[in-house]
């Protein structure tokens, strides 16, 4: 799990009427620190309210628990009717991974919020999907069989003990199911018909269920013991149907894709348009309903521009803007991917990294010591990468380097990685500096005070030591992708590369000297020991390399 890690929650309360208790669970939710709170979607005839917010672990699951005690004293279940299946107040409480984080750890943060919920609210709790126990409960329409009014029954079975809690019916509250599940994309494929037959169609053909399978004379084919057989679909983890919307006045192949990752969203586009043309129809654009994790997205662009024969290791901001013309995403609405895109929506740049050349070096000529030498080496790694980046990218496509361009658009990638590791770093060390300060400021009037400050001011200050020390360790990084371009790019481009390594050299410097000084006051030995010894590796091998490039940039260049 990394320390930016993103992981999306999106708890079903059954309560879709009244806007009063709606809008309190949004506030308990939207009031712990650390999340943001994307979509309030209620719907009257179901009862019940869908809440999608964002953040990292410990925050996220801080903010379930704290929406489920908002629910408590609001939601009484005895009372409650609505169209959708329900089991509970909280029905349902998904952990989804967006970023930096695993479908694993996810479960873990699943266990984490039942355990919790049961013992403070004293209420039963089951774990589905990724998180269940045993594989009679992975499914949530398993779980939630007999729904509320069938719960006390439940719970008297042994089979169905909770996972967590009383096996004790709470009229006032039933049960809650909390779990963990891949991110769900809602995606709709526009057609040049108003024929849902159609769309149901070709629906049915792309979609992994399929269709009911037909003997050769047009009946139901059933295996041996009578059983309808089933076709299968083209695609995994795709569910979809077709529809017709007044409108748009098209028809849409409406998809929910369940996994990305075993089946990318531009398969998703190109097989729904390869379905359409066989039946002679055009795909007119589409749609994303909710939000979706930028790796979704930009895996469409990349394999865009890869059709196009050109580089895909470009920046995501450009990458984005190929999928979304590619897909033609504003095709029936506007598309914007500062709230389309999760992490965009829930942090976008910080501060710093946000601002003009111009304004973060008034910023940092200002009276103030943050941002200081430690921001300023993240921002020159990046500069750095930057520039391997765009070695790779003018060489990818030349003619006469074609048998480079496989490791080049592995480079290229590497390096806009580690831009944007050295970009978030550059916010991350004055966040670092300015909790030195706070710790600093914390009272000392008392012994436990002083052990308190004594505590929190270490802690600060290992990490202002390892924030640089990680900035240094990308930089290097920055530089071997520099020396791949010198080494491999295009010839004209050779001292674009080597001014990189230059300049990420000098951010390695600045941010070790960050290191040194940071590590001076700490009162950790081995901490100390451990760093400047990776410290002493990192300039030596950065020597090293500084030395082999502009070697290499002088052989080329020649005079």
């Amino acid at each position: 799990m990394k320390d930016n890690a993103v992981v999306e929650c999106v708890p079903n309360f059954s309560e879709g009427r009244d806007r009063k208790k709606i809008d309190a669970i949004a506030e308990a939710i939207r009031g712990v620190a650390g999340v943001k709170l994307l979509d309030i979607d209620p719907g009257a005839d179901t009862n019940r309210t869908v809440y999608t917010f964002v953040g990292g672990p410990r925050a996220i699951v801080e903010a379930a628990l704290s929406g489920a005690r908002a629910a408590r004293d609001l939601i009484d279940m005895a009372s409650h009717s609505g169209a959708h299946p329900r089991i509970g107040a909280l029905d349902v409480c998904p952990f989804v991974p967006v970023s930096g984080i695993s479908i694993e750890e996810c479960a873990g943060l699943a266990r984490e919020f039942g355990e919790r919920l049961a013992a403070e609210l004293g209420v039963p709790v089951y774990l589905y999907e990724k998180a269940a126990t045993s594989p009679a409960r992975v499914s949530l329409a398993d779980i939630r069989s007999g729904e509320y009014e069938g719960l006390a029954a439940k719970l008297r079975d042994p089979e169905w003990k909770p996972d967590f809690g009383p096996a004790r019916f709470d009229a006032r509250w039933g049960a809650t199911v909390a779990g963990a599940r891949e991110f769900l994309i809602a995606y709709n494929v526009n057609l040049n018909t108003r024929d849902k037959k159609l769309a149901n169609d070709i629906a049915l053909t792309i979609r992994e269920g399929g269709r009911l399978a037909k003997n050769p004379d047009g009946s139901q084919a059933l295996d041996a013991a009578g059983n309808p057989l089933r076709a299968a679909g083209r695609l995994k983890a795709v569910r979809a149907i077709g529809w017709y919307i007044e409108q748009y006045r098209c028809a849409q192949v409406s998809i929910n894709l369940l996994d990305y990752a075993a089946t990318p969203l531009w398969e998703v586009f190109e097989t729904v348009r390869e379905e359409a043309d066989k039946r002679g129809l055009f795909v007119t654009g589409s749609e994303l309903v909710g939000l979706i994790p930028l790796k979704a997205l930009a895996d469409c662009g990349r394999h865009f521009l890869s059709k196009m024969g050109k580089s895909p290791a470009l920046p995501d901001a450009e990458l984005i803007e190929v999928a979304a013309r590619t897909l033609a995403l504003d095709s029936v609405g506007d598309f914007d991917p500062r709230r389309k895109i999760v992490e965009w929506a829930y942090s976008g740049a910080g501060k710093l990294a946000s601002m003009t050349v111009a304004g973060f070096a008034d910023e940092v000529s200002n009276d103030t010591p943050a941002p200081g030498g430690g921001s300023v080496a993240a921002l020159a790694g990046s500069l750095g990468a930057a520039l391997a980046a765009m070695v790779g990218n003018l060489t990818i496509g030349k003619k006469g380097y074609e048998a480079h361009y496989e490791a080049l658009a592995s480079m290229a990638a590497e390096a806009q990685r580690i831009k944007g590791e050295l970009m978030a770093a550059v916010d991350a060390d004055t966040e670092a500096f300015d909790a030195v300060l706070e710790a600093s400021r914390l009272p000392k009037a008392t012994g436990e005070q002083r052990a308190a400050r004594d505590a929190a001011m270490l802690e600060a200050g290992r990490k202002a030591a390892a924030v640089p020390m990680a900035t240094a360790a990308a930089c290097l990084g920055a530089m071997k992708c520099c020396a791949a371009a010198v080494e491999r790019g295009n010839r004209n481009s050779v001292t674009d590369g080597a001014a990189g390594a230059l300049i990420a050299k000098a951010g390695l410097d600045a941010a070790l000297l960050n290191v040194r000084i940071n590590l001076a006051s700490l009162g950790d030995a081995d901490f100390s020991a451990r760093l400047r010894a990776e410290a002493a590796s990192l300039a030596a091998e950065a020597d090293t390399l500084a030395s082999a490039i502009k070697a290499s940039a002088d052989v080329v260049i020649g005079g």
